[in-house]
């Protein structure tokens, strides 16, 4: 199996598209077409990490932050991203990195974190717009359905729990050929009007090119009329962290020390307690304070996220409870996610967790 193909796996689960512009995501060292011996997973990816992989004769290493996240200028080996970059090139161990692809997808970072917690009825936090597209295309009626059918089969046409999802719309189409053209019905230089059906259907961006190729393909006409535009909508299951709710309301000490136990830390920073039941919780891996407003206005008892400045805890504004559980500690379960994931995917080669902790903060 090559690096392509497991990473087609892998963006399965996180497409590319849906990292954050301001991210470095994908293959950042190595060749797709190299042949893959094992996959070392693990959060983040130290020069410790790849000794780690060729410990275990794993030439894939699939981390979850990306070792090269603003350009390199040079490759000297003067600080820790340039060693990693030099010895994983030396060892052609090619390097992957999933980072907010993985964050805004509906299984993926938060979601785990909420599997931990034990939280149920969970759903997206921030949905993300700008991802969902519309085709409006227009093909003979006597057509329509096996055109439609192509394009469900591409990934079109699903809104939320729904699939095969479509508006269609039946009229007359007209057209002429020049003396260039070679018309499906009719002859060139003749005006001709055709029964025709308008067929819309909404994609995730993603999916544009897949989408495109089966227009072309299951389309008679030698010239396809077709619009794609870019909607404004919000997806309802993409975006970043999630929301949910216990069976049980704990008070919010025990729910502190029940955040401690879970997400195996020595410290968690907090607001004011509010003396108040806590039941729901939103959670966001990583650096969050940018979405405590959101998990305010979403009514959360509670948000678990961390790197909080000072002045952040300000904005709980005696409504919420923040907990920070470290950046690190919210995201260390990730690296499980993934490896579950490929398990299930992939027979042929060993998916190894990474055993070490690359945490670089430490308590006293």
């Amino acid at each position: 199996m090559t690096i392509r193909e497991v990473t087609n796996y892998i963006e399965e689960l996180a497409p590319l598209a849906y990292a954050e512009s301001f991210d470095n995501v994908g293959l950042l060292i190595g060749d797709y077409n190299a042949k893959v011996n094992g996959v070392l997973v693990t959060l983040d990816t130290l020069e410790e990490t790849v000794d780690e992989a060729i410990a275990n004769n794993c030439n894939l290493i699939v981390s979850f932050h990306p070792i090269i996240f603003n350009g390199l200028k040079r490759l000297n080996g003067n600080n820790y991203v340039e060693r990693v970059v030099l010895k994983a090139i030396q060892n052609n161990i090619a390097i992957y990195a999933t980072h907010t692809a993985l964050d805004n997808v509906n299984n993926g970072v938060s979601t785990k974190m909420c599997e931990v917690l034990g939280l149920t009825n969970c759903k997206t936090l921030i949905p993300k717009k700008g991802i969902i597209k519309k085709l409006t295309t227009y093909a003979p009626t006597e057509e329509a359905i096996d055109l439609r059918q192509a394009l469900f089969n591409a990934g079109a046409g699903s809104i939320g729990n729904y699939d095969n999802c479509s508006f269609n719309v039946n009229g007359k189409g007209s057209y002429q050929g020049n003396e260039n053209s070679n018309p499906t019905v009719g002859d060139k230089g003749q005006l001709m009007f055709e029964d025709e059906t308008c067929i819309t259907i909404t994609f995730e961006a993603y999916k544009e090119a897949k989408v495109l190729k089966a227009l072309f393909e299951n389309h008679s006409y030698e010239e396809v009329a077709y619009e794609v535009t870019t909607l404004d909508n919000t997806h309802q299951n993409v975006g970043m962290g999630m929301i949910g709710e216990f069976s049980e309301e704990m008070n919010d000490v025990s729910f502190l020390k029940y955040v401690k136990k879970t997400f195996k830390t020595d410290c968690v920073r907090h607001s004011a307690l509010l003396d108040k039941p806590i039941k729901k919780v939103a959670v966001l891996g990583g650096s969050g304070s940018f979405a405590i407003s959101n998990a305010i206005r979403a009514g959360a008892d509670a948000y678990i996220s961390a790197d909080f400045k000072y002045h952040e805890f300000f904005k709980a504004e005696k409504k919420i409870l923040l907990a920070d559980v470290g950046h690190y500690e919210s995201e260390q379960f990730t690296k499980n996610l993934l490896v579950e994931y490929l398990r299930k995917k992939i027979s042929t080669f060993a998916i190894i967790l990474s055993e070490k902790s690359t945490n670089p903060i430490y308590y006293i």
